[in-house]
């Protein structure tokens, strides 16, 4: 059985996300393969929540190397997926190989696992519709025109989906991937 986890994510996607992930599932004993629109050098952002903001700010974070090109993936390769937050999942919901790798995923009962606004990549492949999710706090309304319910906790595992708000969710968020892997 595979060991590999694909990580998807893109330009402007939260480094601290992507690479707290690559970490912790090699430290685990998995192969992580960073999965974006080309296989590339990423331009990572970061958000930080700043004392007066009504929302995050975004600051240039890491370069992050891509493995593969989303259209190479063979998620028969993989045992989960996850997806990144940051701002490349406003792009990457319309990107029709991504949309058919999470149905696969989905309809072959793998571990989908979703950070901040990564949950527009899964709400955009139609598996919001009676689950129970959680995501960053502005994206509920997504959520929920999408016949999802948002739960404020940290994590949320529903059936093979397991959702986290931010980074400042991933103990609570690695603790019920890693119970459920």
């Amino acid at each position: 059985m595979s060991k590999k986890i694909l990580i998807v994510t893109d330009d402007a996607g939260e480094s601290f996300e992507i690479l707290y992930a690559q970490y912790r599932f090699r430290e685990a004993g998995y192969e992580p393969v960073i999965a974006a629109t080309k296989k590339k050098r990423l331009n990572g952002v970061i958000h930080d929540f700043e004392p007066g903001w009504t929302t995050y700010i975004e600051r240039p974070g890491y370069l992050i190397q891509a493995d593969i090109a989303i259209s190479k993936v063979k998620p028969k390769d993989y045992v989960a997926i996850l997806l990144i937050g940051g701002r490349a999942p406003e792009f990457l919901r319309h990107n029709e190989d991504l949309i058919k790798i999470v149905q696969k995923f989905n309809s072959s009962g793998k571990w989908i696992f979703s950070i901040c606004h990564g949950i527009q990549i899964l709400l955009a492949a139609g598996l919001g519709e009676g689950k129970r999710v959680t995501c960053y706090c502005n994206i509920r309304v997504e959520v929920e025109q999408c016949g999802g319910t948002w739960v404020d906790r940290q994590s949320v595992v529903d059936g093979n989906i397991i959702s986290s708000q931010t980074w400042e969710s991933h103990a609570e968020f690695f603790r019920d991937i890693f119970k459920h892997l």
